[in-house]
């Protein structure tokens, strides 16, 4: 089993990745979304997918985790960087392709690492994702909660308050933005220096992402926030670049281009984007498989979905005429 810590120079950035798994099984690529880093994909999902038979990376966009940080508020890149990112990682790591695993904005990435670089896509997953750009492509499309607006109109109430009063210390995004999701401190100023603070605030920005349908579990949220802080180089950046970025021009049009395999993973409660934009996104793509993901909000498969997410993974991404979910002997 080869595990552990990389640091990838790509187009520019040095890039951290974790990797577990044999180098010889199919390679799965995941791209995490806004706001998070690497660890975001918990320890125990990826080890289930290398236990079955899976060579699995997991690594910090751009100013996420260990990987390159720029000045908050003003990060150089955009969107389609961050797909020929994901391309020159397959490369530098000498996998040709990989199957790719995208979450929320991580889909968005994916979708455009699948259109514009489809050599290094041997599947493409998406989850929690929306048809083409987040928040420019889907009037036709539900938009988010009622509860999940009045949290944003509330952060931006905030904000704007702090701002007056004259703080504005560290403030994130207020609302949503070209990525359709909300800043790790939910809006409100946060006080990057004072870990604590931080980590409370990436805890109630995630709350009102989960399903309503059961318990938030605070005690587990709270202690993976902990280690996300810890790893950031710069968590300020990462709370606030990524949903700064320039997504590129519209590309939802150029869905039926995409010629990867494709699955579609999308929560039942999902407030961001209600359930139809993953109903949507898989009538786009030609052949594309979709999985409703119950008692499931926008978050990161929790593990009460795991059961279902990792099977579904497993026979995705199997080797051609390979068993649907191939264990170790």
């Amino acid at each position: 089993m080869a595990t552990g810590r990389r640091i990838l120079k790509v187009n520019g950035a040095e890039l951290s990745a974790d990797l577990l798994g044999d180098p010889a099984d199919p390679a799965v690529l995941l791209i995490h979304g806004a706001g998070h880093c690497a660890l975001n994909w918990s320890d125990g999902f990826v080890r289930r997918l290398a236990d079955g038979g899976r060579f699995v990376i997991r690594y910090d966009s751009r100013d996420a985790g260990g990987s390159t940080t720029y000045q908050v508020g003003a990060p150089p890149y955009g969107l389609p960087d961050l797909a020929d990112d994901a391309a020159a990682l397959i490369g530098a790591l000498g996998l040709g392709a990989a199957h790719v695993v995208g979450m929320s904005q991580g889909a968005a990435v994916g979708q455009l690492l699948a259109l514009d670089h489809p050599d290094r896509v041997a599947t493409l997953t998406c989850a929690s994702s929306t048809p083409g750009i987040p928040g420019q492509e889907q009037a036709d499309l539900p938009p988010m909660s009622d509860r999940l607006a009045a949290f944003f109109a509330r952060s931006e109430a905030r904000s704007e308050a702090q701002s007056e009063a004259g703080s504005g210390a560290g403030s994130g995004p207020g609302e949503e933005d070209g990525d359709g999701e909300a800043g790790a401190d939910g809006g409100g100023g946060v006080d990057w220096s004072d870990r604590d603070a931080v980590i409370a605030s990436i805890v109630e920005g995630e709350r009102p992402f989960a399903a309503v349908s059961r318990p938030f579990d605070e005690d587990a949220v709270r202690r993976l926030a902990a280690r996300v802080v810890d790893r950031a180089a710069d968590i300020a950046a990462q709370s606030t670049n990524p949903y700064l970025l320039d997504a590129g021009r519209p590309w939802r049009h150029r869905l039926g281009g995409i010629t990867a395999p494709t699955l579609v993973l999308h929560g039942d409660e999902d407030p961001l984007f209600p359930v139809e934009h993953g109903r949507a996104l898989a009538a786009e793509i030609p052949g594309a498989r979709f999985i409703a993901l119950e008692r499931t909000g926008h978050e990161v498969f929790p593990e009460g979905t795991w059961d279902v997410v990792v099977p579904a993974l497993l026979a995705h991404t199997r080797r051609p005429g390979g068993p649907a979910a191939p264990g170790r002997p």
